[in-house]
């Protein structure tokens, strides 16, 4: 009989991160466990890393319905997919705690030559929102170690001043030394929208993720249409759960990208739906974590690596936690590697 567990953490980060969401100073996560009675020294890790304030399953209450699944684990574990298709980050952390305990509950719950440290993903650099000065200093600091793809998120200092920070790196980096992404969150009003995409797309930058707020699906299917800057949608994606859903919004906009969260856009079964709807669709797409702890990090990256995309990955590192949990990852320059953590340091 099986029986799972979960444990309320909160992560406390290094230094206050700027979003677009504010200021964040700490991150509630959920770390669960599944063993088997039959051989209870044997158990299962996953992460539902519910992101307050983004998480579609963001509802009241959410705890003790995480409380009442692990309570009554025999009765989801062969249709927690479909029955909580509604909760993502649940889902993906049952997906990884169930994948880890049929893979002998080493953390490695998606084998490959990646999960054994033989082979490494390709990652991008992220760069906080700050000051001006705050972020180039950041990126400076992702070129010296070794960064070939940058990734700013924007919208927070005023989009002149950011606009010429960009244009201060292009001068000193081309785009065959540094590919560069911007985050604008839904930033840009949808009246200016197209004005500013076009200024950025002078700077040869690789895409821009979420121009403009969720929810406007025509104009943002213009935009797509018109934009000579690849569009990317991210929190475009968050609370669409059926196929045919996910099919009919990918058609109407038809972006040139997508970026994907396991933890909320529908674990990893889900992800799944959007990977083949997409390349369907010709559509280009690549993985994010999204501020997970080591565990569900690990995992994340473990299934990333399985869908042999090229394209550099949007994975944190696990450095912005000052109380981050094993196994820690290795991160040589932009590439990202992860092992096994030793038995005795186990969650």
């Amino acid at each position: 009989m099986l029986h799972a567990s979960y444990t309320r953490y909160i992560l406390q980060f290094k230094a206050p991160s700027g979003t677009s969401r504010g200021i964040l100073t700490e991150r509630e996560t959920f770390f669960v466990k599944i063993f088997d009675d039959t051989n209870p020294a044997l158990s299962g890790a996953g992460e539902c890393a519910v992101f307050r304030g983004l998480s579609a399953d963001d509802i009241p209450g959410y705890e003790n319905f995480l409380a009442n699944v692990c309570l009554n684990i025999e009765e989801y574990k062969d249709n927690f997919r479909e029955k909580l298709k509604h909760f993502p980050s649940i889902v993906c952390g049952l997906e990884m705690a169930f994948a880890d305990l049929r893979n002998g509950g080493v953390r490695r719950p998606f084998p490959s030559v990646f999960s054994y440290g033989k082979d490494f993903i390709r990652i991008n650099g992220l760069i906080w929102m700050g000051t001006k000065e705050s972020m180039r200093q950041q990126i400076i600091e992702k070129i010296e170690e070794g960064f070939s793809c940058i990734k700013l998120k924007i919208g927070a200092i005023g989009f002149d001043e950011e606009l010429e920070l960009l244009k201060q790196i292009r001068k000193e980096f081309n785009q065959k030394t540094i590919e560069l992404r911007v985050d604008a969150n839904g930033a840009f009003a949808p009246e200016q929208a197209l004005a500013k995409l076009s200024e950025l797309a002078k700077l040869d930058l690789h895409s821009i993720e979420q121009p403009i707020r969720t929810g406007e699906h025509e104009i943002m299917a213009d935009l797509c249409r018109k934009s000579p800057l690849p569009i990317a949608l991210d929190e475009e994606l968050t609370g669409c759960f059926e196929k045919q859903e996910k099919l009919r919004l990918l058609q109407k906009i038809r972006p040139q990208y997508i970026v994907l969260k396991p933890s909320l856009h529908g674990g990893f079964c889900g992800t799944q739906e959007w990977i083949d709807i997409a390349q369907e669709l010709q559509i280009g797409w690549w993985i994010t974590s999204a501020l997970e702890s080591n565990t569900g990090l690990n995992a994340i990256a473990q299934w990333t690596y399985l869908q042999n995309n090229n394209l550099p990955q949007g994975l944190g590192t696990g450095r912005l936690y000052i109380n981050n949990v094993p196994p820690e990852p290795c991160l040589k320059g932009e590439k990202l590697y992860v092992g096994t953590i030793p038995e005795t340091q186990r969650q």
